[in-house]
């Protein structure tokens, strides 16, 4: 490759490389004049990250960074080769080539730090570990030293938080690269188009445990591109990690995946692979679709005041039963002194039901009915006794939980969500967290956790007109890649983004009821929700797909489109696939069927009718090779199911 030949003249004599197992992504190790560690990444020969900067920042701008030179360097290879009970594929094989690069000062405390950095077929993933030494016992990091310099001025989006403590509820905007300022405060992933035929790039994270997320900002030395800010203690705001260094410790993964458009990205798995292998029994875990007592309104005909209390909670059970819905996820109000909004009032106990619930009843109710029900609860309560809450909800019969507002990523906010995710899998309950950040792949360690939100989802739909057809389509290019997004659709008082109105009770979509169904296919979420009420739905067409469509997949395929345009995912559950549609302007849509089987296979098909709450359902027949012609409305979509014919 040119590209590494002329690295390598430039280099130090100590530059080291590794390159995927199919050989088109190499990296280069090094060190620049102030002997800091850097790397480069490049594809079939072309830059696309340029040297860029390593190392760790303590407290008072101390660094381990510059003056470290490499003391010995080992190779080996691997194969991430698992399978997951819930998420965009039932069996990974993610081949890797790895290279550890240890370094030491050359002259004071001669403290030492080893980089660890893996090049896959679809990306590549870098760590710090900290071995054992006698002068560096503890870590007291300020931030990471991580930069991701381009090789140009790519074309980005991602979305800009500017703050630690948000619920990662944003629109992802695009951006120049050259305009990431210092003081920005981008989150996980930031989706890059390198430009002129070259690759798309996410840069992510993994592994995120005894740690704080990763945010990135614009670089302060210049450079074009990004580094790394990570979330600071509450507790002590001038440090973010704060660790002693025992027999060691190792970062999270940085990641950045590769692929040659941005909805290939769809497809990557490296974030589940970077993460550890689950522990333990999890054949109990089950997916699937749940209804929703709180998006509506609530509203439920022939209930005097809908709400928290068994009568609304009983029909919502029985359309889940009438569905096939597995759940039904009873959200706030259920205990005593709950509150919305985030507030925690005094008194608040989830182990003390409202008079109007009566618990054990209806967890027998839904029983009764094939439904388990999930319980909202706010986490603070958790954290203060969480043996003592899931031990009352698993003993009661109840499946699982779902946890809100945390809206923080600091390095113990992370050692909550590890605590939790264990103490339900101890108790087998599912776990979906709201008021969450962004997802690292934690979801192999923990098959429990099913999914989370850090997305700015279908609720706005009750206060804003944010939700437009073009925040949704991007959602699949961006914030999916990070892991499943509790999105909540379903909504089925649809309207064009000229006639959507805000309401809190009855919420509209500013989408087609075509463009919703095709939502449980494109958007990943092993617990997703169908969440309107049951009186929008009832004698409605379209119910046909939602109770046949699954949760979850044996495989995911990007078929077409481009961030904020369009969007088409193939997705197969067993011989049947399934096809999802978006799009911002009315478009026709030619889709290869190239992933078939030989044979025939029936076609069913929901498609935009002449107004948004229209379906129009039809039938046919197609081969391998064939082609699948969709007319989208403008704001629209559409669904598809496709199965052999015997």
């Amino acid at each position: 490759m040119l590209f590494s030949v002329a690295l390598l003249a430039a280099a130090p004599a100590a530059a080291q490389s590794v390159a995927s197992p199919d050989g088109r992504i190499t990296v280069m190790l090094g060190t620049n004049e102030a002997d800091q560690p850097t790397y480069t990444v490049a594809v079939a020969g072309r830059p696309v990250i340029a040297p860029s900067t390593l190392g760790l920042e303590f407290e008072r701008y101390a660094k381990l960074a510059n003056g470290l030179r490499p003391t010995a360097t080992s190779r080996s290879q691997g194969t991430d080769r698992y399978t997951l009970s819930a998420g965009k594929v039932a069996t990974v094989v993610d081949r890797y080539n790895q290279i550890v690069v240890r370094f030491a000062e050359r002259d004071g405390q001669r403290r030492r730090l080893d980089l660890v950095v893996r090049a896959y077929d679809t990306g590549v993933a870098l760590r710090y570990a900290v071995p054992r030494q006698p002068n560096l016992t503890s870590l007291r990091l300020a931030n990471e030293l991580t930069q991701f310099a381009f090789a140009d001025d790519y074309a980005c989006t991602g979305l800009n938080l500017g703050r630690f403590d948000t619920g990662h509820e944003g629109e992802y905007d695009p951006v120049r690269a050259s305009a990431i300022r210092p003081h920005h405060l981008y989150d996980l992933p930031l989706v890059c188009e390198t430009g002129k035929g070259g690759p798309t790039i996410a840069i992510a994270e993994a592994a995120v445990e005894n740690w704080p997320a990763m945010y990135l900002t614009g670089t302060e030395t210049g450079a074009t591109g990004v580094a790394a800010r990570l979330s600071p203690r509450p507790d002590d705001p001038a440090i973010a990690v704060k660790l002693d260094v025992g027999d060691g410790v190792v970062s999270p993964w940085r990641v950045v995946m590769i692929a040659p458009v941005a909805g290939k990205l769809i497809e990557n798995t490296l974030l589940t692979s970077l993460n550890p292998a689950p522990k333990g029994d999890f054949s109990w875990v089950k997916p699937g679709k749940t209804a929703w007592d709180w998006w509506s309104g609530p509203m439920l005909a022939g209930v005097p005041k809908a709400g928290s209390n068994a009568a609304t909670q009983r029909g919502f059970i029985d359309f889940a039963a009438s569905l096939g819905l597995p759940y039904m996820m009873v959200d706030e109000g259920w205990y005593i002194n709950s509150g919305g909004g985030g507030t925690l009032y005094p008194g608040a106990d989830p182990t003390v039901p409202v008079a109007e619930i009566d618990l054990p009843g209806l967890v027998s109710y839904a029983r009764g009915k094939g439904v388990g029900l999930i319980l909202w609860m706010h986490w603070q309560l958790l954290d203060r006794d969480m043996e003592k809450i899931l031990s009352f909800v698993a003993a009661a019969g109840v499946k699982g939980i779902k946890v809100d507002f945390m809206n923080r990523d600091d390095q113990a906010m992370i050692g909550f969500y590890h605590r939790l995710a264990a103490a339900t899998a101890r108790h087998r309950l599912l776990l979906d967290l709201h008021g969450a950040t962004h997802p690292w792949g934690m979801t192999r360690t923990w098959p429990n956790y099913l999914t989370q939100e850090g997305v700015l989802g279908a609720e706005y739909n009750k206060w804003t007109k944010r939700i437009t057809p073009r925040h949704n389509i991007t959602l699949a290019y961006t914030r999916m890649l990070a892991g499943p997004m509790d999105y909540t659709p379903g909504g089925y008082r649809n309207h064009t983004p000229a006639t959507f109105a805000i309401a809190a009770t009855g919420p509209q979509t500013q989408t087609t009821r075509a463009a919703e169904l095709a939502k449980y296919v494109v958007y990943e979420s092993p617990l997703q929700s169908v969440a309107d009420t049951p009186d929008a739905y009832r004698g409605q067409p379209g119910l046909d797909f939602l109770a046949a469509v699954p949760a979850t997949w044996d495989e995911t395929r990007f078929l077409t489109g481009s961030i904020g345009e369009s969007i088409a995912v193939a997705r197969r559950r067993g011989d049947r696939w399934y096809i999802g549609a978006m799009t911002d302007t009315a478009r026709r849509m030619t889709i290869p069927l190239s992933f078939l089987k030989p044979g025939r296979h029936g076609v069913r098909l929901w498609s935009d009718g002449a107004v948004p709450t229209d379906l129009a359902a039809s039938s046919s027949t197609v081969q391998a090779g064939d082609t699948l012609t969709l007319n989208l409305a403008a704001a629209g979509g559409a669904a598809a199911i496709i199965a052999p014919l015997r």
